[in-house]
């Protein structure tokens, strides 16, 4: 490859077959190509050292302000109610239609996501949820807090409401205990 211009040139590729992208820099006065690796994206190889607990990855995430944060059990207790409320449209997603039902005066568990950024767009949402009684809890993933409110995105918060007759107040009710207990008092 010769260009007429002794300039150098640096461009970014990946290697058929290859997840790991170079920095291919080419200098037309030297005619040489160099190929850097600038880093891995996607999945790590099976050699590469530092496995991260995809647990503790969640938590070094969170926000500042995500108190009172679920156990594992819990999260897990939360995430399942929220499955099952999902399946019987017992659940509203996202701010703005959460805030809404709060206004309205709807009661339920208000579950939110701890990794919002930035967290203002979810930072009134508790302080709210204190004035109407209503309990709150953080999880620490969207992720996983979209996948159980059964939707291909990311979710920042879900109001889980429970009718007298569901068959997930069960489960509903020892959710709301428990965060009861990890809940504050001022």
């Amino acid at each position: 490859i010769a260009h007429s211009v002794s300039t150098r040139h640096v461009r970014t590729a990946r290697a058929p077959g290859s997840r790991s992208f170079c920095s291919l820099v080419h200098d037309d006065s030297l005619s040489l190509l160099i190929a850097q690796p600038l880093r891995t994206m996607g999945k790590k190889d099976k050699g590469e050292e530092g496995d991260d607990d995809e647990g503790e990855k969640k938590i070094r995430l969170r926000s500042p302000i995500a108190n009172p944060l679920a156990g594992k059990k819990l999260t897990k207790k939360v995430l399942k109610g929220i499955k099952k409320a999902a399946k019987a449209k017992g659940i509203r997603r996202g701010v703005k239609e959460v805030v809404k039902a709060l206004k309205k005066g709807e009661k339920g568990l208000c579950v939110i996501a701890g990794d919002i950024s930035p967290i203002d767009v979810i930072a009134h949402v508790p302080i709210f949820c204190e004035e109407l009684n209503v309990p709150y809890v953080y999880v620490p993933s969207k992720e996983d807090l979209g996948t159980a409110s059964q939707t291909k995105r990311p979710t920042s918060i879900v109001l889980m409401s429970c009718k007298a007759d569901a068959d997930y107040k069960d489960t509903y009710d020892e959710a709301v205990k428990e965060v009861a207990e990890i809940t504050p008092r001022f």
